[in-house]
């Protein structure tokens, strides 16, 4: 979707100039990890408007293969970022009705996902209509006939919907992924409140066997095959945080395709995560491998 964000602090209404440019949970992690090194795909759905131009060449840009269904009928869907405080962020969604919650089964290729190494889908995908929900579904459902592994990013929106009606499609969906990324808050919709462990424990009983929960500046939890690993966060000055899980997920998605080790999922997942939060914007931040070492880097100029 598209993305405008205020230049100054204070209220939306009185914002003099606004920057212009994409966001979107599954695009974003496309972009991670194509910034990483591996291959990614985006698939989606835009209106036949300059905002859905702008959606595939930025997105094209960075690299990723976009698949994109263009809607002659719908518009592009569109975030707003309100700098309401120097610290605090509003965000406004204007997806009803748009291209993206029009998407259908057939605007996914069943072969494109059939020779992936990975399917990677989002909780925000689901909120946006039934009709975007039963798509989600079907992808998942290719995958898993096709024995190709799938990551699910509960992602929960509640500018989008309940979390009643959040909490069922998570639990509708959690036992046909492989790997399960939650925030506290965003688990405990899906399975109920308890402390980080519990919550992955009680995910991991609905049959992934990897669950992540993302712990922000406390770090992170994962659950894999019944062993539990714990990961600090990275500390950094934060800017804007939006966009920091999708990078997390990017993070630990790139090193689990390299078939590396859940400490060093964990490590690159923290430490994109912390990138994310250095600027403004959903994805401009994420780094790039050779990057990732930056964050420790004790000369602040690199020669």
């Amino acid at each position: 979707m598209a993305l405008m964000r205020a230049d100054q602090v204070g209220p939306l209404a009185h914002a003099s100039t606004m920057s212009l440019g994409t966001g979107g949970s599954e695009s974003n992690v496309a972009i991670g990890l194509r910034r990483l090194g591996v291959q990614s795909v985006w698939c989606g759905r835009v209106g036949a408007d300059s905002l859905g131009q702008l959606v595939e060449r930025e997105i094209r840009a960075e690299g990723v293969d976009v698949r994109i269904t263009v809607d002659p009928s719908a518009p592009t869907g569109l975030m707003i970022k309100e700098r309401r405080t120097p610290d605090a962020q509003r965000v406004s969604y204007y997806r009803a009705g748009s291209a993206g919650s029009r998407i259908l089964p057939a605007d996914i290729s069943q072969e494109l996902i059939a020779g992936a190494g990975l399917l990677h889908v989002s909780g925000i995908t689901p909120a946006l209509s039934a009709q975007a929900a039963a798509t989600v579904r079907h992808a998942i459902e290719v995958a898993r006939a096709a024995d190709v592994p799938v990551s699910f990013d509960l992602n929960f929106r509640g500018n989008l919907w309940s979390t009643e009606g959040a909490g069922s499609v998570y639990r509708d969906l959690i036992p046909l992924a492989d790997l399960v990324f939650a925030g506290e808050d965003e688990a405990a919709i899906a399975v109920g409140p308890g402390e980080p462990e519990e919550l992955a424990q009680r995910i991991a009983a609905f049959g992934p066997s990897q669950a992540v929960i993302k712990l922000g500046a406390a770090g992170a939890l994962a659950l894999i095959d019944g062993e539990v690993f714990r990961q600090a966060a990275v500390p950094v000055s934060v800017v804007d945080t939006v966009g920091a899980g999708d990078a997390f997920v990017a993070g630990y998605l790139a090193e689990l395709m390299e078939d590396r080790s859940p400490e060093e999922r964990l490590r690159t997942a923290t430490a994109t995560g912390a990138f994310a939060c250095l600027v403004p914007g959903d994805w401009e931040g994420f780094p790039r491998r050779h990057e990732l070492a930056l964050l420790e880097a004790k000369e602040p100029v690199s020669r």
